[in-house]
């Protein structure tokens, strides 16, 4: 994303008038979410400054309660970004069993928390529960395969089954982060970068992870065209005379 994140945090760059991270922060805030916790890392004080400590909006504030939230201020404490699963591990202490997990650099303005969807999740036996999306351009082989029961599938090189990308929206149970399936201790205090991928693969072999496909717009915000494109006004409908 470079020269634009030369000075600004992905998160922080402009979609549709409002930083990329608002998005998520309204709609989890619309879902009566209470508390999250945002990982940070390059620039990351100029995410924790911008958003301080609550967030709410003023529509929403008679039916919603504001979001409180906290840091894991990453690049500060270790240098730079953990990854997600040594990110996630960073912050475990200030998590609940069950919590839902979001990229900020994703943009998904149709996807809702579902408070249904989080208990339904809670009362299962799985560690993740998994949002997938049609692959995109950039990401055409996919990622994981999803049964017809909805179990998402770690599948073999070879199989001819389709793949799906994921979307990077998942809840995930604390469990997930702890032996056998993980050995960082929690609060990661050693500064391990880990990815998540290989975490979600062993919890796949063992039937732990549910899945879902997704279908509303979803974009990567990954590339300095990406993000332009978003920003680019739709054509209005209408007749002149």
């Amino acid at each position: 994303m470079r020269p634009l994140t030369d000075t600004t945090p992905k998160p922080l760059l402009p979609v549709q008038g409002q930083p990329l991270l608002q998005w998520h922060l309204q709609a989890l805030q619309a879902a009566g979410v209470e508390r999250v916790v945002i990982n940070t890392a390059w620039l990351g004080e100029q995410i924790s400054d911008y958003f301080s400590g609550v967030f709410g909006l003023q529509p929403l504030m008679d039916k919603h309660k504001k979001l409180s939230i906290s840091y894991s201020h990453e690049g500060r404490d270790f240098g730079g970004a953990l990854e997600t699963a040594g990110g996630i591990a960073r912050a475990l202490p200030q998590l609940g069993p069950v919590f839902w997990l979001a990229a900020g650099d994703v943009f998904a303005p149709d996807f809702v928390f579902d408070h249904a969807a989080a208990q339904a999740f809670a009362a299962s036996g799985h560690l993740a529960h998994l949002w997938l999306v049609p692959n995109p351009a950039h990401n055409p082989r996919g990622n994981f395969g999803l049964s017809a029961d909805g179990l998402a599938l770690n599948l073999p090189a070879g199989s001819p089954l389709p793949r799906f990308t994921y979307s990077t929206i998942a809840l995930l149970r604390a469990e997930l982060f702890s032996a056998p399936w993980c050995d960082i201790p929690p609060g990661n205090p050693g500064g391990v970068k880990a990815p998540l991928a290989p975490l979600l693969r062993r919890a796949m072999d063992n039937g732990r992870v549910s899945a879902q496909l997704y279908t509303g717009r979803w974009t990567d915000v990954g590339t300095p065209e990406r993000l332009a494109e978003l920003n680019t006004p739709t054509p209005s409908c209408g007749t002149s005379s």
